[in-house]
């Protein structure tokens, strides 16, 4: 973009009141019409504005204007600023919605609430274009048109783009805290379940101890005989 001066109209007066630049040198620095500028020397253009001059304002040197009168080829150059000022940055208002397709933003509206309830009315309205009452009526079901409203995607009705819905419910995602489940009895898994299993050896019984007076008494009555 090719810078032009500021008040162009008001520095095209100065110029031509104050120097011998041609219309054509005036009006390409000024970025008007040569038409313009030769109305403006006739007095039926820019009445009532005054001149700006250029030189106070430090667009313009007086060496860039004598060149210019010296040469009626040579094309006026716009001096660098002295201080540059940062680019202020463009505020992100609420997004525009031709007429054509307001009238879809409650089925939208409906469709995001039903789909996506985890976004919030900050993030329906950027998506849509539409205000926090709209969304809670419709919630509420309170919408003067409620009982004829059918979900509608917003991709699809061209209130958005999938690309902003993706990142709206990611970022709604990322602010859900997440929900950690009870611990409880769950069930084994089927690896366990299906192993067999050996049996369990049975428990050997001590042996008893032995009654010496007993044995001796038995051999007695199997001999017959006694000590």
């Amino acid at each position: 973009m090719v810078a032009a001066p500021l008040m162009p109209k008001a520095t095209a007066v100065w110029l031509v009141e104050n120097t011998a630049l041609s219309f054509d040198q005036v009006a390409e620095f000024c970025k008007l019409h040569p038409l313009e500028v030769k109305a403006i020397a006739d007095g039926d253009a820019a009445q009532g504005i005054k001149g700006l001059d250029p030189i106070l304002t430090g667009q313009l040197s007086r060496d860039e204007i004598e060149k210019g009168v010296a040469d009626p080829n040579y094309r006026l150059k716009l001096s660098a600023p002295k201080v540059r000022l940062p680019e202020a940055k463009k505020k992100k208002g609420p997004r525009y919605t031709p007429v054509s397709r307001r009238q879809d933003r409650p089925n939208a509206i409906l469709w995001l609430v039903r789909n996506h309830p985890e976004l919030k009315d900050s993030q329906i309205m950027r998506l849509v274009g539409t205000t926090k009452s709209t969304i809670q009526a419709i919630r509420e079901r309170t919408h003067w048109n409620a009982s004829n409203l059918q979900p509608m995607d917003p991709v699809t009705l061209g209130l958005c783009s999938q690309l902003d819905l993706d990142m709206e419910v990611q970022r709604a995602a990322k602010e859900k805290p997440v929900v950690t489940a009870a611990p409880g009895a769950t069930l084994l898994p089927a690896s366990e379940t299906t192993v067999e299993r050996e049996p369990e050896p049975e428990e050997k019984k001590a042996p008893e101890e032995l009654n010496v007076d007993a044995v001796f008494a038995k051999l007695k009555q199997i001999g017959g005989k006694g000590e």
